[in-house]
Protein backbone atom coordinates (compact mmCIF):
# COMPACT_ATOMS: atom_id res chain seq x y z
CA UNK A 1 0.00 0.00 0.00
CA UNK A 2 2.79 2.78 0.73
CA UNK A 3 4.94 1.55 -1.83
CA UNK A 4 4.96 4.47 -3.61
CA UNK A 5 6.46 6.26 -0.72
CA UNK A 6 9.80 4.93 -1.89
CA UNK A 7 9.97 7.19 -4.63
CA UNK A 8 9.64 10.45 -2.71
CA UNK A 9 11.85 12.05 -0.18
CA UNK A 10 9.62 12.28 2.39
CA UNK A 11 12.14 12.56 5.34
CA UNK A 12 13.93 15.25 3.59
CA UNK A 13 10.71 17.20 2.59
CA UNK A 14 9.61 17.24 6.20
CA UNK A 15 12.73 17.99 7.43
CA UNK A 16 12.44 21.27 4.97
CA UNK A 17 9.54 21.88 7.28
CA UNK A 18 11.15 21.49 10.27
CA UNK A 19 14.20 24.03 9.29
CA UNK A 20 11.55 26.54 8.24
CA UNK A 21 10.25 26.14 11.63
CA UNK A 22 12.87 26.49 13.70
CA UNK A 23 14.86 29.35 11.78
CA UNK A 24 11.52 31.64 11.55
CA UNK A 25 10.46 30.83 15.41
CA UNK A 26 14.09 31.83 16.42
CA UNK A 27 13.93 35.26 14.07
CA UNK A 28 10.03 35.18 15.18
CA UNK A 29 10.75 35.54 18.53
CA UNK A 30 13.88 38.41 18.20
CA UNK A 31 11.71 40.43 16.35
CA UNK A 32 8.53 39.88 18.22
CA UNK A 33 10.02 41.14 21.36
CA UNK A 34 12.11 44.10 19.76
CA UNK A 35 8.33 44.94 18.58
CA UNK A 36 6.18 44.61 21.88
CA UNK A 37 9.05 46.56 23.57
CA UNK A 38 8.36 48.95 21.17
CA UNK A 39 4.96 48.62 21.73
CA UNK A 40 5.17 49.67 25.48
CA UNK A 41 8.10 51.90 24.86
CA UNK A 42 7.95 55.44 26.20
CA UNK A 43 9.07 56.68 22.09
CA UNK A 44 5.69 57.93 20.83
CA UNK A 45 7.09 57.01 17.08
CA UNK A 46 8.05 53.88 18.44
CA UNK A 47 4.54 52.89 19.89
CA UNK A 48 3.19 53.90 16.52
CA UNK A 49 5.62 51.99 14.87
CA UNK A 50 5.50 48.97 16.15
CA UNK A 51 0.96 49.25 16.40
CA UNK A 52 1.01 50.08 12.60
CA UNK A 53 3.38 46.60 12.44
CA UNK A 54 1.10 44.48 13.75
CA UNK A 55 -2.20 45.87 12.78
CA UNK A 56 -1.28 45.51 9.28
CA UNK A 57 1.12 42.36 9.02
CA UNK A 58 -1.58 40.22 11.05
CA UNK A 59 -4.60 41.29 8.66
CA UNK A 60 -2.45 40.40 5.72
CA UNK A 61 -2.70 36.65 4.48
CA UNK A 62 0.23 34.98 4.81
CA UNK A 63 0.49 33.96 1.02
CA UNK A 64 0.62 37.33 0.31
CA UNK A 65 3.74 37.72 2.37
CA UNK A 66 5.20 34.76 1.30
CA UNK A 67 4.65 35.92 -2.77
CA UNK A 68 5.40 39.60 -1.87
CA UNK A 69 9.14 38.04 -0.47
CA UNK A 70 9.56 36.15 -3.65
CA UNK A 71 8.11 38.68 -6.39
CA UNK A 72 8.56 41.42 -5.03
CA UNK A 73 12.24 41.05 -3.14
CA UNK A 74 13.45 38.45 -5.52
CA UNK A 75 12.06 39.03 -8.96
CA UNK A 76 11.55 42.79 -8.67
CA UNK A 77 13.61 44.48 -6.95
CA UNK A 78 16.52 41.56 -6.69
CA UNK A 79 17.36 41.06 -3.26
CA UNK A 80 18.71 37.58 -2.89
CA UNK A 81 19.75 37.49 0.68
CA UNK A 82 23.12 36.45 -0.16
CA UNK A 83 22.24 33.62 -2.28
CA UNK A 84 22.44 32.55 -5.74
CA UNK A 85 20.77 28.84 -6.02
CA UNK A 86 17.05 29.09 -6.85
CA UNK A 87 16.18 26.72 -3.92
CA UNK A 88 18.20 28.57 -1.27
CA UNK A 89 17.25 31.59 -2.48
CA UNK A 90 13.67 30.93 -2.07
CA UNK A 91 13.85 28.97 1.24
CA UNK A 92 15.54 32.05 2.79
CA UNK A 93 12.92 34.40 1.23
CA UNK A 94 10.25 31.88 2.76
CA UNK A 95 11.82 32.21 6.38
CA UNK A 96 11.98 35.95 5.76
CA UNK A 97 8.05 35.88 5.10
CA UNK A 98 7.23 33.32 7.72
CA UNK A 99 9.37 35.61 10.38
CA UNK A 100 8.01 38.95 9.47
CA UNK A 101 4.33 37.08 9.58
CA UNK A 102 4.60 35.31 12.95
CA UNK A 103 6.40 38.13 14.66
CA UNK A 104 3.37 40.02 15.06
CA UNK A 105 1.63 37.15 16.64
CA UNK A 106 4.72 36.53 19.22
CA UNK A 107 4.28 40.59 19.71
CA UNK A 108 1.25 40.38 21.13
CA UNK A 109 1.70 37.22 23.09
CA UNK A 110 4.38 38.69 24.42
CA UNK A 111 2.16 42.35 25.00
CA UNK A 112 0.21 40.46 26.93
CA UNK A 113 2.36 39.06 29.26
CA UNK A 114 3.93 42.32 29.47
CA UNK A 115 0.75 43.07 31.43
CA UNK A 116 0.28 40.50 33.55
CA UNK A 117 3.38 41.88 35.10
CA UNK A 118 2.54 44.20 38.03
CA UNK A 119 2.85 47.83 37.48
CA UNK A 120 4.42 48.05 41.08
CA UNK A 121 7.35 46.15 39.99
CA UNK A 122 8.36 48.57 37.11
CA UNK A 123 8.07 51.27 39.60
CA UNK A 124 9.60 50.10 41.98
CA UNK A 125 13.00 49.24 39.11
CA UNK A 126 12.34 53.01 37.89
CA UNK A 127 12.87 54.30 41.69
CA UNK A 128 16.08 52.30 41.90
CA UNK A 129 16.85 54.25 39.07
CA UNK A 130 17.03 52.02 35.99
CA UNK A 131 16.24 52.63 33.04
CA UNK A 132 13.62 51.72 30.71
CA UNK A 133 15.45 48.99 28.55
CA UNK A 134 16.69 47.51 32.10
CA UNK A 135 13.43 47.35 33.62
CA UNK A 136 12.03 45.45 30.54
CA UNK A 137 15.16 43.07 30.33
CA UNK A 138 15.67 42.79 34.02
CA UNK A 139 12.13 42.96 35.45
CA UNK A 140 9.23 42.93 33.11
CA UNK A 141 10.31 40.40 30.19
CA UNK A 142 11.77 37.69 32.52
CA UNK A 143 8.27 37.41 34.34
CA UNK A 144 6.18 37.81 30.85
CA UNK A 145 7.84 35.17 28.72
CA UNK A 146 6.56 32.60 31.79
CA UNK A 147 3.79 33.99 31.75
CA UNK A 148 2.86 33.28 27.99
CA UNK A 149 4.37 29.89 27.19
CA UNK A 150 1.14 28.53 26.27
CA UNK A 151 0.27 31.22 23.79
CA UNK A 152 3.47 31.15 22.17
CA UNK A 153 3.29 27.39 22.25
CA UNK A 154 0.03 28.30 20.30
CA UNK A 155 1.94 30.46 17.85
CA UNK A 156 5.01 27.38 17.35
CA UNK A 157 2.21 25.18 16.23
CA UNK A 158 0.69 27.35 13.84
CA UNK A 159 4.02 28.61 12.55
CA UNK A 160 4.85 24.59 11.46
CA UNK A 161 1.43 24.02 9.60
CA UNK A 162 1.59 27.82 7.93
CA UNK A 163 5.34 26.37 6.53
CA UNK A 164 2.94 24.68 3.78
CA UNK A 165 2.36 28.30 2.55
CA UNK A 166 6.25 28.36 1.07
CA UNK A 167 4.89 25.66 -1.30
CA UNK A 168 3.86 28.97 -3.51
CA UNK A 169 6.86 30.13 -4.11
CA UNK A 170 8.54 26.57 -4.57
CA UNK A 171 10.53 25.55 -1.65
CA UNK A 172 10.65 21.62 -1.38
CA UNK A 173 8.87 21.14 1.85
CA UNK A 174 6.08 18.67 3.16
CA UNK A 175 2.92 20.57 0.89
CA UNK A 176 5.17 20.87 -2.11
CA UNK A 177 6.26 17.13 -1.84
CA UNK A 178 1.80 16.24 -1.40
CA UNK A 179 1.15 18.17 -4.63
CA UNK A 180 4.09 16.54 -6.40
CA UNK A 181 2.60 12.64 -5.22
CA UNK A 182 -1.16 13.70 -5.72
CA UNK A 183 0.00 14.59 -9.28
CA UNK A 184 1.63 11.69 -9.90
CA UNK A 185 0.09 9.05 -7.94
CA UNK A 186 -3.96 7.85 -7.79
CA UNK A 187 -3.85 7.25 -4.20
CA UNK A 188 -5.24 11.54 -3.02
CA UNK A 189 -6.19 10.00 0.48
CA UNK A 190 -3.05 7.65 1.62
CA UNK A 191 -0.96 10.84 0.59
CA UNK A 192 -3.28 13.25 2.64
CA UNK A 193 -2.71 11.47 5.44
CA UNK A 194 0.14 10.23 5.33
CA UNK A 195 1.26 14.13 5.19
CA UNK A 196 -1.39 15.49 7.39
CA UNK A 197 0.13 11.87 9.68
CA UNK A 198 3.40 13.70 9.78
CA UNK A 199 2.54 17.33 10.79
CA UNK A 200 0.90 15.52 14.00
CA UNK A 201 4.01 14.24 14.50
CA UNK A 202 5.86 17.43 14.74
CA UNK A 203 3.05 19.29 16.64
CA UNK A 204 1.90 17.20 19.03
CA UNK A 205 4.76 16.33 20.91
CA UNK A 206 5.55 20.27 20.84
CA UNK A 207 2.08 21.45 22.33
CA UNK A 208 2.90 18.33 25.21
CA UNK A 209 6.49 19.33 26.11
CA UNK A 210 5.90 23.26 26.00
CA UNK A 211 2.22 22.71 28.48
CA UNK A 212 4.51 20.93 30.42
CA UNK A 213 7.39 23.61 30.39
CA UNK A 214 4.90 26.46 30.82
CA UNK A 215 3.22 24.80 33.87
CA UNK A 216 6.81 24.39 35.66
CA UNK A 217 7.56 28.09 35.13
CA UNK A 218 4.37 29.72 35.29
CA UNK A 219 4.54 32.70 37.75
CA UNK A 220 2.87 31.46 41.03
CA UNK A 221 1.08 35.29 41.99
Amino acid sequence: MFDFLDHYDLLGAFWTTVQLTVISAIGSLIWGTVLAAMRVGPVPVMRGFGTAYVNIVRNTPLTVIILFSSLGLNDTLGISLGATDFKVIGFRLAVLGLTAYTSAFVCEALRAGINTVPVGQAEAARALGLSFVQVLTLVVLPQAFRAVVGPLTNVLIALTKNTTVAAAIGVAEAALLMKQMIENEAQLLLISAVIAFGFVCLTLPTGLILGWVGKKVAVKR
